[in-house]
């Protein structure tokens, strides 16, 4: 079994590119309330909300599980991704590395929807350790709650 991986689902959702990156990049603040039931707190612990590069701890939960994970943001504007580099956490007592990436495109049809990619790239401790499926499957779930909130605000 491999150590080192990537994950990916994507997903269609029903708002504009745009908007979607936007709260990602400038309004995280704004995803506990997005998704009450996955993300439980974000604080910026260096920078900015907005600012590349910023540190933030979330806390979440995951398969019932109430988790924190330190990262620091990288934006991506030309790709409209924001990648959270793991810094410390509970995954880190099952994975040397931690990588999450939400990604999003519009459609291309003409239409207002979205493609969102959330991948995550990691390497594990050990070979023991499952993929982490879960955690991928919980950032789509962020990632509809969120679209809903834009879609609501």
């Amino acid at each position: 079994m491999a150590l080192v991986g990537k994950i990916e689902k994507q997903i269609e959702i029903e708002v504009p590119a745009e908007k979607f990156y936007h709260i990602w990049k400038k309004q995280s603040y704004h995803v506990p309330t997005a998704s009450p039931a996955n993300i439980k707190a974000v604080d910026v612990h260096e920078g900015e909300w907005h600012h590349h590069g910023s540190v933030k701890l979330w806390t979440y939960t995951v398969e019932g599980r109430t988790e924190t994970f330190k990262e620091k943001v990288e934006h991506d504007d030309a790709n409209m991704s924001v990648t959270l580099i793991g810094l410390e956490g509970d995954v880190f007592k099952h994975f040397k590395s931690w990588l999450p990436v939400y990604k999003v495109s519009p459609k291309g049809d003409g239409s207002a929807g979205s493609i969102a990619t959330c991948s995550i790239a990691y390497e594990k401790l050990n070979a023991n350790v499952p993929d982490p499926v879960a955690y991928v499957d919980f950032m789509v779930s962020i990632t509809k709650d969120v679209a809903d909130h834009i879609t609501k605000g």
